[in-house]
């Protein structure tokens, strides 16, 4: 067994750690009564992936614009930053990149409230935010984050949930952990089989399933060296659709909200044009083109378990072509950029 896999079974676990820590809660309820005016995110890799979902929940349910700023800002153009009515999150699980680590810094000297959601509580970025909200996930050994990224998205949803005071979607995160375990099975061979033909495939989502869309790109590209674009199902019909043909590969996050209704309108346009289109939906059962992931009792809570199940695709796919997805070949587990 990979790491990879292991560490995908092993994320019910840590979700249920992180659950039972207040600190996410005590950050909300500091973050509330800071009453910002924007709140801006800074990551990096799956973290801003994580980072991106945060924003759809923030915005959607707190009505605040939420953007993620350039650790560069900081790190490399050292800009003035007028951050005094801003709550700044930074999400990492090693919080050990050099410029995540000095746009925090940066973001607190400017007069932002800091919060980081991390899982190394050792490292420099745990050591100087106003509030910190370990992530609890543990280990992890693969380069391909599995249960530190699905514990980042837990934290977000209930930094939003307890901030909102939303009892349905804090009651959503805390049967996780049992729907994660529920549904650790081996994806279908035929779909897999689907996905380690393509040469390139379009991943797509909207709102809050457009962040699991650009993680799911990510893990096709570094486990199995796929080239995988991803793409909000409101803007590829614009000019990416012009390079669909037969066969081309379409993995879609079926939103569970407003925006299901318009998902379906574009998959089906692209399937008329030939492509191969794989769904990652909520319920139902598992086929060639289909793959179920655990229903939750709130739309904002299902998206995580779809892009858990999804990760068994990408580890199954990377075995199938041959590739060790603990260990691709250009990658390290720390990225230290400046």
């Amino acid at each position: 067994m990979t790491f990879m896999a292991r560490e995908i079974a092993e994320a019910g676990a840590a979700v249920a750690r992180g659950l039972a820590d207040d600190a996410i809660q005590n950050a909300a309820k500091a973050a509330r009564a800071r009453d910002p005016a924007v709140v801006v995110t800074i990551a990096r890799g799956s973290s801003d992936h994580a980072a991106l979902y945060l924003k759809y929940l923030i915005e959607i349910t707190l009505g605040l614009p939420c953007a993620s700023m350039g650790p560069s800002v900081a790190s490399l153009y050292q800009a003035p930053l007028k951050l005094s009515q801003a709550l700044a999150i930074s999400i990492s699980q090693s919080g050990r990149s050099p410029d995540i680590v000095e746009m925090q810094r940066a973001a607190r000297r400017a007069g932002a409230f800091t919060l980081a959601l991390v899982n190394d509580e050792t490292s420099p970025l745990a050591a100087d935010p106003h509030a910190l909200a370990p992530l609890h996930a543990g280990p992890e050994r693969s380069v391909a984050a599995t249960k530190s990224m699905i514990a980042a998205l837990v934290a977000g949803a209930r930094f939003v949930a307890e901030w909102a005071e939303d009892a349905g979607l804090r009651d959503a995160l805390a049967q996780l952990p049992e729907a994660l375990d529920a549904q650790l099975r081996t994806p279908p061979e035929a779909l897999v089989e689907r996905v380690a033909a393509a040469k390139s495939a379009f991943v797509l989502g909207r709102g809050a399933t457009y962040a699991l869309a650009q993680e799911a790109a990510l893990k096709l590209k570094e486990t199995c060296a796929i080239h995988a674009e991803a793409f909000s199902s409101a803007e590829v019909l614009h000019g990416p659709a012009e390079i669909v043909g037969e066969g081309f590969l379409v993995l879609a996050f079926v939103p569970q909200d407003e925006a299901r209704a318009g998902m379906r309108d574009t998959l089906a346009r692209f399937a008329d044009m030939g492509a191969d289109v794989i769904e990652i939906d909520a319920g139902g059962q598992d086929g060639p083109r289909r793959l179920a992931a655990r229903a939750s009792a709130h739309r904002h809570a299902t998206p995580i378990a779809m892009i858990h199940r999804f990760y068994s695709v990408a580890e199954a796919c990377a075995r199938r072509l041959g590739r060790d997805p603990d260990r691709p070949r250009h990658l390290n587990k720390v990225t230290k950029t400046k």
